[in-house]
């Protein structure tokens, strides 16, 4: 039997944004079809990174695409292609999801043939202004442009990584230096800077990492690590979040996040904030039940973790790879996706209160807004269980299960607790 405890005045602390995601549904159209499903699930944040595919579909968002011919002139509007990043925007505005900005570019897989936007910028300085220009067209209306809420701004994307940076380490931290002072310089507190997009620290988290990397890949990304924080401690280069990538099983992200903090807190940075905004375990299985649950279990282990943010990656519809909330081809929401309706059932509540599970694999949250409260289950210990739930009169209570079958279906009660699945209790 799984035993879960609640204590409804036990208040914990607010439920985070950890029901992010990465890139929205783009279509080849360009039209919003799929952007509502966004809005229904109350997702807060989209990340922009590898935006309609590969070097950004040539319209979106990454630097080249905007800022298209760099010998051009920096202060002139007529210098940049806003075009599509600016249909897309309006698309997220008009959605309520805010933007997540990956300054930057697009993975290049082929590197190895020829790399074409991956290299380091010519000229720091000005790479820096045109990112300048960019958020001053979309938050302070430059060049005919919004006044959107675009908090994080994220400069560049994997640097650790040989298909989305070529040149050295020290390339990078200076490429971030340049940058970040110069953004904060220009927007002070208005915006958060961050990045660099950790590859992940599979080596510290036990492995289990779904790319078969080698040790030398896993100290590779450790010894960018540490070089980029020993090099901004030194610089005292600007930094709100720094932000990492897991793609391993729930228990290894849990210890990422862990390490995470740990390293933060070691370098002097304790108090930014950690972002995990790129994850996605088991990512071939989207659209199971087991696909459901390991991400559920990821959310509801993260509430209780370090991470202040998290961002699936992504919420593509284009392709089946990593379309983490959509069969590709019927183009309808699959299991995961109603995972995140279900976790922001919690959001929209608020407040977490004490909630204890006595079973290793099944993980839970609850929250409540004083007058609501909801309780979000998931199963991944490989094993089925009659479920206890005290501490609360759930006679009159909504349940809701996600498993192979079901999408946030209705049940009758909430007596059992299969393996692979979730469940939503609202009373």
């Amino acid at each position: 039997m799984a035993s879960i405890k609640l204590d409804l005045q036990k208040q914990i602390k607010k439920i985070k944004p950890l029901h992010a995601g990465g890139q929205p549904p783009v279509i080849a159209s360009a039209k919003d079809t799929y952007f509502h499903y966004l809005t229904e699930a109350g997702i807060p944040y989209s990340r922009l990174h590898d935006v309609s595919g590969a070097f950004g579909g040539g319209k979106y968002v990454d630097i080249p695409n905007i800022f298209r011919n760099f010998d051009a002139d920096v202060n002139d509007p007529a210098s940049y292609d806003f075009t599509f990043t600016d249909l897309l925007l309006k698309q997220l505005h008009e959605a309520g999801v805010e933007p997540y900005y990956r300054l930057g570019v697009t993975i290049e897989n082929a590197y190895k043939v020829k790399s074409y936007w991956i290299d380091p910028p010519r000229d720091y300085d000005k790479w820096a202004r045109i990112c300048e220009h960019i958020i001053r067209h979309y938050t302070e209306g430059w060049a005919d442009g919004y006044h959107y809420k675009i908090t994080y701004w994220e400069i560049w994307n994997e640097s650790d990584n040989k298909p989305l940076w070529t040149g050295s380490f020290e390339d990078f931290y200076r490429l971030y230096d340049v940058t970040a002072k110069h953004l904060k310089a220009c927007f002070g507190d208005k915006i958060k800077v961050g990045g660099y997009g950790s590859s992940g620290f599979y080596g510290e988290a036990g492995g289990n990492d779904p790319f078969n990397m080698s040790l030398a890949t896993y100290q590779r990304y450790l010894d960018f690590f540490h070089g980029f924080m020993a090099y901004i401690r030194e610089h005292g280069s600007p930094i709100d979040f720094f932000s990492w990538h897991s793609y391993a099983p729930t228990h290894n992200t849990v210890l990422m996040d862990k390490w995470v903090a740990e390293q933060l807190e070691a370098y002097g940075y304790g108090h930014i904030e950690s972002h995990l905004n790129e994850w996605n375990p088991f990512q071939e299985e989207a659209g199971n039940g087991h696909h459901a649950a390991e991400v559920a279990s990821v959310l509801l282990a993260l509430q209780n973790g370090r991470a202040d943010m998290t961002c699936i990656y992504d919420m593509r519809i284009s392709g089946p790879d990593y379309s983490s909330f959509f069969d590709v081809k019927a183009k309808l929401p699959h299991q995961t996706y109603y995972t995140f309706v279900a976790f922001n059932t919690l959001y929209k509540l608020g407040t977490q209160v004490e909630c204890l599970s006595d079973t290793d694999g099944v993980f839970a949250v609850a929250a409540t807004n004083g007058n609501k409260n909801a309780l979000m289950i998931s199963n991944i210990s490989g094993k089925d269980h009659a479920l206890e739930i005290e501490g609360v009169n759930l006679t009159e209570a909504r349940v809701s299960y996600i498993d192979d079958r079901r999408m946030l279906s209705w049940a009758p009660n909430a007596k059992e607790l299969k393996n692979n699945s979730v469940v939503l209790i609202e009373w």
